[in-house]
């Protein structure tokens, strides 16, 4: 290429004409594998902070949640039962009906096909209440926190939730270490948060939000 077309390849009007021409692709106006190609860099550390949510996740149903299970116009067979520890219950006409993992709509399908060999066209409406979730979508909260425990998913919950629900980090943690475990399409992701910069000095760029099946894994400080 001579200095000509140098000069042409950066000209502006070369560049929005090329780009606005059909059939022209910007690969054609760069060449992404020489050392004018523009290159884009991500900012310093992003790769280690969990990204937004965008999408809340359907509840999913899960050991010892409490449904009411309602089916309009038969009240013999509308009840209330505690979804047992091996995830099933069972309520008239219908027994031992897997529920866990699933969401209230399908539990109430699922009802309606079964009920429907006894009743005509049967209508049936699944509420969830005194909710715990299954256990792959509970949030872990382990090392430095104050009651390490786990909780039931809420819709955008977020970590400054999260920590107040277990009252906060020991004098001993390493806050600004601490991360968050995600199993994203199958695979194990790690994510920096800075706890220490969020309650104690009140950084709420720090503050993200949790999705189920998260671990926040809080280290202990050395010194």
């Amino acid at each position: 290429m001579d200095l000509l077309d140098m000069k042409s390849l950066f000209n502006p009007v070369f560049l929005i004409a090329a780009l606005l021409i059909p059939g022209i692709a910007v690969s054609e106006v760069f060449d992404t594998g020489s050392a004018l190609a523009p290159t884009l860099a991500k900012p310093k550390g992003q790769e280690s902070v969990p990204p937004k949510v965008d999408n809340t996740p359907y509840y999913l149903i899960g050991p010892a949640d409490s449904l009411g299970i309602f089916v309009w116009r038969n009240p013999d067979l509308s009840t209330s039962v505690t979804v047992r520890p091996d995830g099933r219950v069972s309520i008239p006409l219908v027994e031992d009906l897997s529920v866990t993992g699933k969401t209230p709509s399908q539990v109430a399908r699922e009802i309606e096909r079964s009920l429907g060999k006894f009743v005509r066209d049967p209508v049936v409406t699944v509420v969830v209440s005194g909710f715990v979730g299954p256990f792959q979508q509970q949030i872990r909260i382990v090392g430095e926190a104050a009651k390490p425990q786990a909780l039931s998913y809420r819709e955008h919950v977020s970590l400054l939730d999260v920590m107040i629900s277990v009252g906060g980090l020991t004098q001993f943690a390493s806050g600004n270490k601490s991360k968050i475990v995600r199993t994203v399409d199958g695979k194990q992701q790690q994510f920096t948060v800075r706890l220490d910069d969020l309650l104690r000095d009140g950084d709420i760029s720090a503050n993200v939000d949790l999705l189920p099946g998260d671990i926040l894994i809080i280290p202990e400080s050395w010194f």
